[in-house]
């Protein structure tokens, strides 16, 4: 299974952009999938989970503001980012880990990553 994300560019602050991510080869519907961003110079950190039944988290910094779903047909999970600032500057990843439905907020709990995109707000 490969994961492919994209959506990623430049918006002015206040603005939104929506984040896919696409699983390919053999897919399952127990998997946990989530969105993490690295903005430069800082580590990794966890944005929102979502398993196959639709259960969803988020951190608090981004509640209300970003909104993960899912695709089952089409093995997409989506990132749907409104009110953006420019400190959501960075390269967003997405990540899943199959035949679980468990969420969680840890890189190494997640074995499968895409290869992130760029979003850049600007003020």
């Amino acid at each position: 299974v490969q994961l492919q994300a994209s959506g990623g560019g430049l918006v002015q602050a206040g603005g939104s952009l929506r984040l896919s991510c696409a699983a390919s080869g053999r897919t399952f519907n127990r998997v946990a999938m989530s969105w993490f961003r690295q903005a430069p110079g800082k580590e990794r950190e966890f944005l929102a989970a979502i398993n196959g039944g639709g259960s969803t988290y988020y951190t608090d910094s981004v509640k209300g503001r970003f909104t993960i779903s899912g695709d089952n047909a089409k093995n997409t999970v989506y990132l749907q980012m409104d009110s953006l600032k420019p400190e959501d500057t960075a390269v967003y990843y997405c990540a899943a880990r199959q035949f679980t439905a468990r969420l969680s907020t840890e890189m190494a709990y997640y074995d499968l990553w895409g290869q992130g995109t760029l979003v850049t707000v600007s003020s």
